[in-house]
């Protein structure tokens, strides 16, 4: 065989879908808008993959959107119509304080309370950071 059939072969056979290489990634939120609410119908599955509770982000999505909801099953209700691009800025803040380990960059992390204090645990460096209250 030629080069050229070999190299079309090649690329024929190679993975159409190739990922950025990152192990970390969030979900994009899925919004839906019904009235005057917003409604993030993955809010769980964005949980489970930032391996928080659903209370403590969604308490912090409240909080920062200034805007009350609740959470229902594996849906996020907020009783306010948000933007799209808010809710994406907002995620992405709470990966930054609340997921992200500030020395190491990296998401395995954990939210420790002890003696009244909560800080932010990395399992990866072992490095600490002292959180605010929601």
């Amino acid at each position: 065989m030629d080069y050229m059939k070999l190299l079309k072969r090649a690329n024929d056979l190679k993975p159409k879908n190739i990922s950025s290489g990152e192990r970390f990634e969030i979900p994009e939120a899925d919004i839906i808008y019904s009235g005057n609410k917003t409604i993030i119908t993955n809010f769980g599955k964005i949980a489970s993959s930032l391996r928080r509770e659903k209370k403590h982000i969604s308490k912090y999505l409240f909080k920062e959107l200034a805007a009350p909801g609740d959470i229902s099953g594996n849906e996020l209700v907020i009783l306010s119509k948000i933007p799209r691009s808010m809710i994406r800025k907002k995620i992405s803040s709470y990966v930054k304080e609340f997921v992200l380990c500030p020395q190491c960059g990296k998401p395995d992390t954990k939210i420790i309370k002890e003696s009244g204090m909560v800080y932010l645990k990395c399992e990866a460096c072992g490095a600490r950071k002292f959180l605010r209250k929601v």
